[in-house]
């Protein structure tokens, strides 16, 4: 995107990346900072917390915050009907609705303070992909995503705050809603809104899509489906979360956006049973001051992005979610329980395991 917030392109082409990070940024004192990921977590974990030298050198944030994929053991309520191969129309025709039956739930405003309700123990159809689910009254694509009122921040007007947040409300939609993201094909609208000047994101993400490993995992920030192992059913993602702000580091605008993602898919093979992976990210973007910090117009810097996972496979780097289904053989999970549709409490309270935990419900 440009100063105005106009989309020149789906992403920044490679020679561009090159030239970015080719530019001398040494040698003059009051230059811009370049911005950096790791240096971000360790001075935010430095502050919110004492001084623990051990700590913070062994932290690595190019990996944040990752949860093992959460596993249902029996693969509660995941029993449906044939999928159906998913639309490659245009991002705005994903995010549709396709069940008009429940009641849909209120925005969310804030932190809720429980789990939602047990729903009816209904199997999911090809018509009813989320019921017997919470999900079944979320909203669908960014509509189950609360975006705040704008108001001036740091060295942001209120107008270019207002601004930050859509182009924020763009990257989720392109890193998890969007229809050929989601079959599989690299994120270029996402990554061309992710300051390029960051060069440990940069061999983040060139590595976790030509190598991906438990180290460099893409789907720490994209949602993708392997479409020769499962493909979606309807063109529908159900979702819920919110984006806010706050004044970060140097001025910036600190963006946070929590928001939990449930896919209906079923085998790529073929059959008639459907499985509901369901996936929860947060990640911190900040707005930078382009005088402070060494950035592009339209472009965010990433601070942290954490992730859990349900039914999108446990102990696997492919780069993909893997659902598991009842054709493939699978092992129970030995990690704690969780009820993946919980968001009382944030993600940074969750205790992160090396095990694969077992979902409550689906």
């Amino acid at each position: 995107m440009n100063a105005d917030g106009e989309r020149g392109g789906s992403s920044v082409p490679d020679e561009e990346w090159e030239r970015f990070l080719r530019d001398p940024m040494t040698g003059v004192a009051d230059a811009p900072r370049e911005p950096s990921a790791r240096a971000r977590v360790v001075t935010r974990r430095l502050r919110e917390q004492p001084p623990d030298p051990e700590g913070w050198r062994t932290y690595s944030p190019a990996r944040p915050s990752r949860r093992k994929g959460w596993f249902v053991v029996g693969l509660l309520a995941s029993v449906a009907l044939l999928a159906v191969a998913l639309d490659p129309g245009r991002l705005a025709g994903w995010f549709g609705d396709d069940e008009g039956a429940a009641t849909p739930l209120a925005a969310e405003s804030e932190r809720p303070s429980q789990a939602p309700p047990a729903e009816s123990s209904q199997q999911p159809t090809l018509d009813e992909p989320f019921r017997g689910s919470p999900a079944a009254r979320w909203s669908s694509g960014t509509d189950g995503i609360t975006v705040p009122e704008a108001g001036a921040t740091g060295w942001m007007s209120q107008a270019q705050v207002e601004g930050a947040l859509e182009q924020s409300l763009d990257f989720l939609a392109a890193a998890s809603l969007d229809p050929g993201v989601l079959r599989g094909e690299r994120p270029e609208a996402a990554i061309a809104l992710i300051n390029p000047h960051q060069q440990d994101v940069r061999t983040f993400l060139e590595t976790a899509f030509s190598a991906p490993s438990e180290q460099n995992d893409p789907l720490m920030l994209f949602s993708r489906f392997d479409t020769s192992q499962a493909r979606l059913v309807g063109d529908v993602v159900r979702t819920r979360g919110r984006i806010t702000y706050r004044e970060g580091e140097r001025g910036a605008l600190e963006v946070t956006s929590d928001v939990t993602y449930v896919y209906p898919v079923a085998p790529a093979a073929g059959g008639d049973e459907v499985v509901r992976t369901i996936v929860r990210r947060e990640v911190v973007m900040s707005w930078d001051d382009p005088s402070l910090v060494i950035t592009e117009p339209g472009t965010f810097s990433l601070v942290s992005y954490v992730v859990d996972m349900t039914n999108g496979g446990c102990d696997l780097s492919t780069g993909y979610l893997t659902p598991p289904f009842d054709t493939e053989e699978s092992e129970a999970g030995t990690g704690p329980e969780v009820d993946p549709y919980d968001r009382s409490t944030s993600m940074s309270e969750r205790t992160a395991s090396d095990e694969c935990g077992t979902a409550t419900r689906s």
